[in-house]
């Protein structure tokens, strides 16, 4: 799941860019952004991907689909609760984010509560292997 919300961000930067950021909920304000190229933009959401393949990458290897990582218990640990934590906040960070929609908020909150669910799940199970 972070494999692909990894690449639904990469989407918003390659070929499908402004409509995949409206598409989204990530707002108006941020769709003229990517219209006009804006760098800071385009390096938030490859950041923000980059992180998003780095924890898909530590849950492939604590399920055993590729080597063992250092610190892969901990680290999933530490992305349980970002997700977790991210899908309870949303009332406190939606006004940091005005242009974003109530639709985005709801739907990327619960989409964070059930992937930090499985992860913590998932990591429950594998904790004494790892």
């Amino acid at each position: 799941m972070s494999a692909l919300a990894a690449l639904a961000h990469l989407a918003c930067i390659g070929g499908i860019g402004p409509p995949a950021y409206r598409f989204m909920g990530a707002g108006e304000r941020v769709a003229r952004a990517a219209e006009r190229g804006n760098r800071t933009l385009t390096l938030a959401t490859l950041g923000i991907a980059a992180v998003l393949a780095l924890w898909a990458l530590f849950a492939l290897s604590a399920a055993g689909l590729v080597a063992q990582l250092p610190l892969t218990r901990w680290v999933l640990l530490a992305v349980s609760a970002v997700y977790l934590a991210r899908a309870l906040a949303f009332p406190c960070l939606r006004s940091a984010f005005p242009g974003n929609s109530r639709t985005f908020w709801w739907v990327s909150s619960g989409i964070c509560l059930i992937v930090g669910a499985l992860h913590a799940s998932g990591l429950a199970r594998v904790w004494s292997s790892l």
